[in-house]
């Protein structure tokens, strides 16, 4: 199984860095990432696989919002059922 991790928000350092430190802490592999700072804002999609988290997927969820809140940056992340189904035609 997979996420999608999304991060919007104004560009500072380590921000790959923290959300990196996350789900490494968590089991959540990272499979893929593209990022790229537009002006003063960095934005960044993370597909993650979650098959051997440690903690339920809610939990990831949790913790990733956490995050976001500390560093003003709105992280968002979604299971990838949730994600295909949004945005099947």
């Amino acid at each position: 199984m997979k996420a999608v991790i999304t991060v919007v928000g104004h560009d500072s350092m380590g921000i790959i860095a923290k959300v990196s430190t996350v789900c490494a802490e968590v089991g959540a592999n990272i499979e893929d990432i593209s990022q790229s700072v537009l002006k003063d804002y960095f934005a960044m999609v993370m597909v993650v696989d979650i098959d051997k988290l440690n903690i339920p997927f809610n939990g990831l969820v949790d913790k990733l919002t956490d995050l976001g809140k500390q560093n003003s940056l709105d992280i968002r992340t979604m299971h990838e059922d949730i994600f295909n189904s949004m945005h099947r035609i």
